[in-house]
C-alpha cells in the first residue's frame, strides 16, 4: 500500500514508462524544437476572446477569475477568460460521472496519484500536449523542463499531462532553501508556558500534553484540542500515518525492496503510544469525526496544543492568530523522534508535483487551451502570478522584484481580500513552477517563515516511491482496497482499548491485506520503484 503524501505538496510517475531509447529520443526531439525560437502563441489570439471551463478537484477552492489584477491581466495579454468548476462534494465521485458522462470540461486539474489520470489517458479523452504544441504552438518545448517532460512522457512517446510544484533531485542540490510542507506544530504560549520541554520522546511528550491540558483546560471557554491532526478520511490520516512515520525516518525501502512502513516497529510503538493517550482522554472525538471546516475554525481559535499539519494549510489561521495574538501562534518544533533519536527525513515534492493538468477532448478550442498553458508556465506568466505586475503590485529595486508594503501587508492580513483586489502569490497555482520562482523569492513573513525554514536541514527527494499503477492493472483494485481498509484500521488502533487489542486489529489488518493482494503489490511497486530511478539517476 503507497499513502499518498501530496495534498498541499506531493509527487507523480506512471507505470508507463519509457525505455531507455525512447527516452532519449524524447529529450533529443525536445531540445531540437526548443531552439527553433517560435513566438509565444497566445500572443496569436489576444485579441479574440475565448473562455475555457477549467475543472479544478479539488472542493475548497474558491478563488474566481475576473475582478483582480491578475486574471484581468492574463485575460487581456491572453484574450483568455476562464469559468472555474469544482465539486460540491466528493471529488472521486464527481471525476468519475464527468468520465462516464463524457462531459469533461476543457481543461482539468487533478492530484497525480488519481486513478483517474490514466483513466482519462487510456480511455483517450485528453489530448497529448505535444502534438497540440507541434500543431499549434512551439513554445511549448521552450516553457516545458526537458527532464520533467521526459518523466511524464509515456510509451507511446506522448506527454498528457503537465505538473506543478514539481522538484527533481537536481533542484534539491542547487538549492539550499527548498522547505517542505509538514510540520510538528505547537501552540507558542502554551508551549512556553509550560516550560518548552522536549517532544522528541514519549516520556517528554506525554508529560507536555499532560501539562497543557491542566494549565490550559480551555481556550477562550472552549475546551483544549491537546493533541489535533488532519482530517480522517477514506485514505488513513496523513497526521497519523505518513507525517508521524516521515518524523521517524520510517525508510521507503529496505535492501532494495519497497518498505512495509505501515508495521514498522518504531512507527507501531508511537501508535501504541497515541492509543495510551486517547484512553487516558487526550485524543478527543472531534479529530475523528471533524471535516476541514471545522478542523480550520478550531485552529483559527488556537484551540490545538500540538498536531502535525502542513505548514501552507495553516497559512489564514496563523495570520489571524498573529494580529489577534502574536504569542498565540503556532511554531515548528522538534516533534516525535525514532528510538535512535535520528534525523527527519521529510520529502518535498518530486517531479510529480501536486496536481497535473490535462486537456480534454471536449475542448472546441485545444489550439487556445495549450497556447494558454504555455502562457501560465513561461517565465512572463510565472512571475505575473507569483509576484502580480510590476508598478501595481512590486516594484523593481537593484534588479530585484521587492513587493510594495501595502500589497505585503494585506497578503500577510486578509489572504481574501488580497485576493479579491489582487490575485498574486500563486492564487492560481495549477502550473505554478517553485525552483523558477526561487528567482524571485520573497521571504515569507511572520508567522509563516519560521514553519518553512524549520524544514531546510530535513528535506529529502522521495518522487522514486511514488508511482501510479496501470488502470489496467490488476493492482489497482489491491492498492485501493488495501487503502480503503487502512483507513478503516487507523481509527480502531487509536481508539483501540488496550494495547492487546490493537495488536488484535493490527494482525487482522495484516491478514486481510494480504489476501487482498499485498505482496503481490509489494512487488510491483518495487519494479516501479527501479524503474524510477533509473529514470531520476538515483542509485
Amino acid at each position: 500500500m503507497r499513502k499518498r503524501v501530496g495534498r498541499a505538496v506531493a509527487v507523480c510517475a506512471f507505470c508507463s514508462l519509457l525505455l531507455a531509447g525512447s527516452i532519449v529520443g524524447t529529450k533529443q526531439n525536445m531540445e531540437i524544437k526548443a531552439e527553433g525560437g517560435m513566438q509565444e502563441g497566445w500572443r496569436l489570439h489576444a485579441d479574440e476572446p475565448v473562455t475555457l471551463d477549467w475543472y479544478i478537484n479539488y472542493s475548497w477552492y474558491a478563488t474566481p477569475w475576473g475582478g483582480n489584477l491578475v486574471s484581468d491581466t492574463i485575460t487581456e495579454e491572453t484574450g483568455v477568460s476562464v469559468n472555474f468548476i469544482v465539486p460540491s462534494g466528493n471529488e472521486s465521485e464527481k471525476m468519475s460521472a464527468l468520465i462516464a458522462s463524457d462531459s469533461l470540461p476543457d481543461v482539468i486539474t487533478v492530484g497525480w496519484w488519481e486513478t483517474t489520470v490514466n483513466e482519462l489517458i487510456e480511455k483517450d479523452m485528453v489530448y497529448a500536449l505535444n502534438e497540440l504544441g507541434d500543431e499549434y504552438d512551439a513554445y511549448f518545448y521552450q516553457v516545458t523542463d526537458p527532464d520533467t517532460v521526459e518523466w511524464f512522457t509515456r510509451d507511446d512517446g506522448n506527454i498528457y499531462c503537465y505538473p506543478n510544484s514539481s522538484f527533481t533531485p537536481k533542484d534539491l542540490e542547487e538549492h539550499d532553501n527548498i522547505s517542505a510542507n509538514q510540520n510538528f506544530l505547537v501552540r507558542k504560549d502554551i508551549y512556553e508556558a509550560i516550560g518548552s520541554p522536549d517532544m522528541t520522546t514519549q516520556e517528554g511528550f506525554y508529560e507536555a500534553v499532560k501539562k497543557a491540558v491542566q494549565m490550559f483546560p480551555e481556550i477562550d471557554g472552549k475546551p483544549l484540542i491537546p493533541i489535533g491532526s488532519h482530517t480522517f478520511n477514506n485514505e488513513g490520516c496523513t497526521s497519523f500515518d505518513d507525517y508521524l512515520m516521515n518524523f521517524l525516518a520510517v525508510p521507503y525501502e529496505k535492501d532494495g525492496e519497497y518498505y512495509d512502513r505501515y508495521t514498522d516497529p518504531e512507527y507501531l510503538s508511537w501508535l501504541k503510544f497515541f492509543r495510551q493517550l486517547g484512553e487516558e482522554g487526550y485524543l478527543l472525538k472531534d479529530i475523528f469525526i471533524d471535516q476541514r471546516t471545522q478542523m480550520e475554525e478550531k485552529l483559527g481559535e488556537g484551540r490545538y496544543f500540538c498536531m502535525f499539519y502542513q505548514n501552507t494549510d495553516i497559512a489564514a489561521q496563523q495570520k489571524v492568530l498573529y494580529a489577534n495574538n502574536p504569542d498565540s501562534i503556532y511554531i515548528a518544533i522538534d516533534g516525535p523522534k525514532n528510538s535512535k533519536g535520528d534525523d527527519y527525513k521529510i520529502p518535498c515534492s518530486g517531479v510529480n508535483g501536486w496536481t497535473v493538468t490535462l486537456i480534454s477532448k471536449n475542448c472546441e478550442h485545444p489550439d487556445r487551451a495549450i497556447q494558454f498553458m504555455d502562457y501560465l508556465m513561461s517565465e512572463h506568466g510565472q512571475m505575473l502570478t507569483y509576484l502580480g505586475v510590476e508598478g501595481v503590485t512590486y516594484d523593481m529595486v537593484d534588479g530585484k522584484p521587492v513587493i510594495r508594503p501595502e500589497v505585503e501587508r494585506l497578503l500577510n492580513t486578509n489572504r481574501e481580500e488580497y485576493d479579491r483586489i489582487y490575485g498574486a502569490d500563486d492564487a492560481y497555482w495549477m502550473l505554478q513552477d517553485n525552483v523558477m520562482q526561487l528567482q524571485w523569492y520573497q521571504e515569507p513573513a511572520e508567522p509563516l517563515a519560521q514553519l518553512q525554514q524549520w524544514t531546510y536541514p530535513y528535506v529529502i527527494y522521495n518522487g522514486q516511491y511514488d508511482s501510479l499503477l496501470s488502470t489496467n492493472s490488476r493492482y489497482v483494485n489491491a492498492d485501493a482496497q488495501i487503502t480503503e481498509l487502512w483507513s478503516k484500521t487507523l481509527p480502531s488502533l487509536l481508539l483501540a482499548e488496550s494495547d492487546e487489542q490493537f495488536d488484535a486489529i493490527l494482525a487482522e489488518f495484516v491478514e486481510e491485506r494480504k489476501r487482498l493482494g499485498y505482496v503481490d503489490l509489494q512487488k510491483e511497486n518495487t519494479r516501479l520503484m527501479e524503474i524510477a530511478k533509473e529514470k531520476l539517476g538515483i542509485k
